[in-house]
């Protein structure tokens, strides 16, 4: 096989999956449609429709845009049929319906950004993070009826420094997924459209990456240090990892926190804040954790020193 046999459709959503449509495009691949997700209502009323990045890229590239309220939705799956796409190529998108996923002649397979079978689920690369993991990667595998559960093509490690954010992790795999991308094609190609894969083993330490919302963000500070630190890491710089201030009147105010450094100083008690000179800290179950990073709710986010300067009687204050 060539690789000009392939008819590709590109299914995608977020910035994440544009570099690798990016890469098809740029190395020739026929991507004869994309299938993104319906345009945003944003702006105050909602009244502005914005489409996805994965649009906006392939409305720049002329390609054909698909972008179905339902996955099932009859008319859509006879438009699909009708681009003739013996392979399809999923990125950051959402679960699809095997009437989809077993279209075509070659299949489906997925970019996933975590070493499958770990980190099966919506947040792969943000939970990956808020469990201190040193290595995550990325992973190839086709569609099959459950979430992130078929044949494995191929996989890439990715090492996480420890000072790591999710935002750097975020674009390293996203460059690193664009490159699986196309290695898992010349394998495609090389196999005739049927490479070798190998099943997902099932293990009893498997960790899972549910969808995050606001609740998951909130921090626990009856955790050791290390704990907090990955946690905030793992949320930064988005969604956030926040918490409650209390103030000495019992005033509560929502603080986001974006950056910390751990430190080897004993905490006094969970949640005791502890304002010195240029520099704060918050009690865990067993250090102080050094805040460098912050955000007051209405605020913009600021270092500790500016958040110093405009807090007065900090030591009184308490976090829950």
């Amino acid at each position: 096989m060539k690789k000009e046999d392939l008819r590709i459709v590109f299914m995608g959503t977020p910035e994440f999956a544009v570099e690798t449509l990016k890469a098809l495009v740029e190395n020739q691949y026929n991507v004869v449609a994309v299938v993104t997700q319906p345009d945003k209502p944003v702006g105050r009323h909602g009244s502005v429709l914005q489409p996805s990045a994965v649009k906006q890229y392939a409305l720049e590239k002329g390609l054909p845009v698909l972008q179905p309220e339902k996955m099932k939705d009859p008319a859509f799956v006879e438009t699909l049929r009708g681009y003739g796409a013996n392979l399809q190529v999923v990125v950051a998108f959402r679960m699809l319906p095997e009437v989809v996923w077993d279209m075509p002649e070659y299949g489906t397979f997925n970019v996933h950004a975590a070493l499958l079978p770990q980190y099966r689920g919506a947040a792969p690369i943000n939970w990956a993070v808020i469990n201190g993991e040193t290595q995550t990667g990325v992973t190839t595998f086709f569609l099959d009826k459950d979430i992130d559960t078929g044949r494995i093509i191929m996989q890439l490690p990715f090492d996480v420094p420890d000072e790591a954010d999710v935002e750097y992790v975020y674009d390293g795999l996203m460059h690193l997924g664009a490159d699986i991308c196309l290695q898992t094609l010349a394998r495609i190609v090389e196999a005739d459209g049927h490479p070798a894969s190998m099943p997902q083993e099932e293990r009893a330490d498997l960790k899972a990456a549910p969808k995050i919302f606001k609740e998951t963000c909130e921090v626990n500070w009856q955790q050791p240090a290390k704990r907090v630190y990955d946690f905030v890491r793992g949320l930064s710089p988005y969604p956030g990892a926040w918490t409650t201030l209390v103030a000495p009147d019992g005033k509560a105010t929502v603080l986001k926190i974006f950056k910390t450094t751990k430190t080897d100083r004993p905490s006094g008690g969970v949640g005791q804040v502890v304002a010195e000179k240029k520099h704060f800290y918050i009690g865990t179950a067993d250090t102080l954790l050094q805040i460098d990073e912050l955000q007051l709710a209405g605020k913009k986010r600021m270092d500790a020193q500016a958040f110093l300067n405009g807090m007065k009687d900090l030591e009184n204050y308490s976090v829950h």
